[in-house]
């Protein structure tokens, strides 16, 4: 099954990952560039974007 630029955008466009605990969080971007972005399990401001698996 293929996936498409649009789908990708729906599911992963505003998901980041804590650095720590490596919970997913998703934030509105603009909340995660200021970094008023916090993790609701350890409250660590570390956050990274999800990495997507490149098709082989």
């Amino acid at each position: 099954m293929g996936t498409f630029p649009e789908a990708q955008a729906r599911l992963y466009g505003s998901v980041y990952v804590c650095r720590i605990c490596e919970s997913k969080i998703k934030l509105p971007i603009n909340k995660f560039l200021a970094g008023k972005g916090v993790c609701r399990k350890c409250s660590s401001k570390k956050l990274r974007v999800v990495r997507l698996r490149s098709k082989k």
